[in-house]
């Protein structure tokens, strides 16, 4: 929200100076984000008349001008191509100190000078020279009227303060100079003077037939004729001010009182040219195959989208406007139009909020209504317009068309004292928040000292529970005021969950990997849901931020892709990576929640990616590239103490043959985990990556879960190894191999490590086939109560040998 300060101390005038009033807006929830002047600081400038233009005599481009400012009559060489006998412009004497023409620079002093040869008294000057918008090319032309040698500043306002104020989205009483003017006053005390609003009198029975056929589209529509207007007619200069002060340039008379309408009291309006009109109004939906081209060029469908539809407001002809968003261009308004029909109306929030973005553009009509539009003000508003036009541009008025649908049911909301004091932690007594009530317009029943029935006005959408009344009375008492207290609480030592995994702990032990973490959105697009997790079917967002974010993703590979690509656009040579976040999937059986929504499951995951080399370059260690191997390594590390089984997997997004499916065997069941593997060559060359990153996701809760340590005591007595060599077929793997030794289950075998493969490459060597392998094993065996001996050794061994023959078809090598 924009406004300059002196139309805000139109409506509100409190006795601060401007930092003491951005302070106290700022304190009471209204962020001023900026405060800026109007213009630039400049002196000795001031209202002149050109009495006399000739041609220079030596310069084609040049005049010199005789100029009346108010003394003697100033010779001045001018090269504006506008400069001509009898207007009136803005001129800087001798002396006077003009804006630097580039920011950072120095002011720019005016001086007795030569041009050409002929004498320059001082410089007729631009609003762009002085730091005032200015369309128009060359010296600024001033209206007849302005009084010569007025200084300029004077004579347009220019000594005022532009405040940017940022808004949050439930203070929509805000857009508007009245709404933050009922702030200043409930804040400061000052007297509220807001101009009043006057019934017009009307002299035509004119009338455009309206009708609703949504109500849940709009709940209110008023619209009135006005005949014989002067489109022509010029903004008045104070008029121009405000909306320039508010950031908005002067259009036409008629577009410009709408626009003033919208700011000084925050009801957004629309004019149409009543000979353009064909039939009366019907307020609807938009139905399939509807177009409309707007008032800014764009043609856009209206019909409804994944069950969103777009509210318009149609003629017997078709569309003329879309609803609360933008008008159409069959009707607009234009500088020959004569007879107009005005109309302000109540558009619920829900019908509205979306729709812009739907459309890739904003409008300021559209950010009211989406917020919330005060539905008692709808009438005020058009009675504001409708004089501003007679007055302006002339015209005859017909009587409102008023028509109330339905309005929203503002129920009482109930305030307790106690609740009060506790949460803003002040003991505030029921007469002052009584006192807190009444600057800020709220009116209310009290029930003795224990508590309020409020009845919020209309045009304060926001207070709807208790919390909000709480808020009220917090920024109305003064945040500033409220004592910083250290909350006093008792403290126990709570127990430490051994048997689960902190998602924390888990964060800091892949940092500690020198892994880095990213957070990405929870949308992509579609082409990466598409490839890299193999959803054909993603949830698509109804209203996308972008294109790039349409839908919801499934796994969080694709975002660390993308992340990738842009490390790698910047010259990263090794990257590690890793996010932990929710991922979206459907799922008819999933009930609704507190944290769940029906049909769809939340997990969160946890994922990873590394590129480059496996380890930093330095002289020690060969730099090779980082490969499955290093990131199992680093996914077993992480999940440690669980016994994690790699089992062979077909991924979209994964290389066939370096990638697995992670699980653990729980209470007899596989449970899978996630995966990790390697990017597959085809999406290495579409994601233009020189070489292919390694990756895992892993479902946080499938590993939250970890058990408690169990305690045994260290034998004293010396451990003994075996080193078993076996020859199996190339389809078995190492894992199975393992499965089938821990069947076994012998007591004495403390762990198996796998420590060598061999496979022939031609022929047959050493007894082995093409098709077969060898692996080695070497097995550690201990006893608490003794020595090891061979004949409890090589049961053992023959065991193992046994049940590798069995399930495996192993045979000693």
């Amino acid at each position: 929200m924009q406004f300059s300060e002196s139309w805000l101390r139109q409506y509100v005038n409190p006795n601060l100076t401007t930092e003491e009033l951005s302070h106290a807006l700022t304190m009471a929830g209204l962020e001023v984000e900026e405060t800026r002047p109007l213009a630039p600081p400049f002196s000795q400038v001031v209202v002149a008349e050109i009495l006399e233009a000739t041609q220079h005599p030596d310069a084609d481009r040049l005049r010199v001008c005789k100029v009346n400012a108010g003394g003697e009559t100033l010779q001045i060489v001018c090269g504006a191509p506008n400069a001509r006998v009898g207007i009136k412009i803005p001129c800087a004497l001798v002396g006077a100190q003009l804006p630097p023409s580039e920011e950072g620079g120095k002011p720019f002093a005016i001086k007795l000078g030569k041009l050409r040869g002929v004498e320059s008294q001082g410089m007729l000057c631009s609003g762009n020279e002085l730091g005032v918008p200015q369309e128009a090319d060359g010296i600024m032309e001033l209206p007849a009227d302005a009084p010569i040698g007025q200084d300029i500043r004077d004579y347009l306002k220019l000594d005022d303060t532009i405040f940017i104020i940022k808004l949050t989205p439930n203070k929509a009483d805000c857009l508007s100079i009245l709404g933050v003017a009922r702030e200043v006053a409930a804040i400061t005390g000052a007297k509220l003077c807001v101009p009043p609003i006057k019934t017009q009198a009307t002299s035509i029975a004119d009338k455009v037939a309206v009708k609703v056929e949504a109500s849940d589209l709009c709940g209110r529509f008023a619209g009135r004729v006005i005949k014989g207007v002067n489109a022509k007619a010029k903004t008045p200069d104070w008029m121009v001010r405000c909306l320039e002060g508010a950031g908005q340039r002067s259009i036409s008379a008629l577009v410009d009182i709408s626009n003033y309408v919208m700011l000084a009291i925050g009801q957004p309006t629309h004019v149409f040219d009543l000979q353009k009109l064909k039939g009366g109004l019907t307020v609807r939906w938009g139905r399939e195959g509807e177009e409309l081209e707007l008032l800014n060029g764009q043609t856009v469908s209206v019909a409804p989208i994944n069950g969103q539809a777009v509210g318009v407001i149609a003629d017997e002809q078709g569309l003329e406007s879309l609803a609360g968003i933008m008008g159409g261009n069959p009707t607009s308004v234009s500088l020959d139009t004569q007879d107009v029909y005005v109309e302000s109306a109540f558009w619920w929030p829900s019908a509205i909020q979306g729709r812009s973005r739907r459309f890739n553009f904003s409008t300021d009509a559209a950010h009211r209504f989406e917020r919330g539009v005060d539905p008692e003000g709808t009438v005020q508003a058009l009675e504001m317009l409708s004089g501003l036009i007679t007055e302006i541009c002339g015209g005859q008025l017909s009587p409102i068309d008023d028509q109330v649908i339905q309005l929203p049911e503002r129920k009482p909301v109930r305030l307790r004292v106690a609740r009060a004091v506790r949460v803003i932690g002040v003991p505030l007594t029921a007469d002052v928040i009584a006192s807190l009530f009444d600057r800020i317009g709220l009116t209310y029943q009290r029930e003795g000292d224990e508590a309020f029935l409020v009845n919020a006005p209309s045009y304060r959408f926001d207070i709807e529970i208790e919390e909000d009344l709480i808020e009220e009375v917090a920024r109305l008492y003064g945040f500033e005021n409220i004592p910083a207290n250290p909350p006093i609480a008792a403290q126990c030592m709570l127990g430490t969950k051994e048997a689960k995994r902190g998602i924390h702990g888990l964060r800091h032990a892949v940092a500690a990997r020198s892994y880095q973490e990213v957070m990405n959105f929870g949308f992509i697009d579609v082409d990466t849901e598409v490839q890299l997790a193999g959803n054909t079917n993603p949830i698509k967002v109804l209203n996308p931020i972008a294109s790039q974010y349409s839908v919801m993703r499934s796994n969080l590979i694709g975002g660390l892709v993308q992340n990738l690509r842009q490390n790698l656009n910047r010259k990263a040579t090794r990257v590690r990576l890793f996010e932990v976040g929710r991922v979206f999937l459907r799922n008819p059986d999933a009930a609704v929640g507190e944290l769940s929504i029906a049909g769809y499951d939340q997990p969160v995951r946890i994922a990873g990616l590394a590129y480059g080399s496996a380890n930093p370059e330095q002289w020690g260690i060969a730099n090779r590239p980082v490969d499955y191997f290093d990131v199992k390594g680093d996914v077993e590390a992480l999940l440690a103490p669980l016994e994690i089984k790699a089992q062979p997997l077909e991924h979209p997004a994964l290389h066939p043959g370096r990638s697995a499916e992670l699980t653990i065997k729980r209470r007899g069941k596989e449970i899978s985990l996630g995966f990790v593997g390697e990017l597959h060559p085809k999406w290495q060359q579409a994601y233009s990556l020189p070489s292919a990153p390694v990756m895992f996701e892993i479902d946080w809760a499938a590993i939250q879960e970890i058990g408690l340590p169990s305690i045994a005591p260290i034998s004293k007595f010396p451990e003994v190894t075996r080193d078993l060599a076996v020859v199996v077929q190339q389809s078995i793997s190492a894992a199975q191999l393992m499965d089938a030794m821990k069947s076994s289950k012998q007591p004495l075998i403390k762990k198996i490590d796998l420590f060598d493969e061999f496979k022939p490459s031609e022929g047959r060597m050493g007894g082995m086939a093409v098709t077969e392998k060898s692996l080695a094993f070497r097995v550690t065996l201990s006893d608490e109560s003794g020595t090891l001996q061979d004949a409890q050794i090589e049961p053992v061994i023959s065991s193992l040998l046994d049940a590798m023959s069995v399930k495996c078809q192993a045979r000693i090598r």
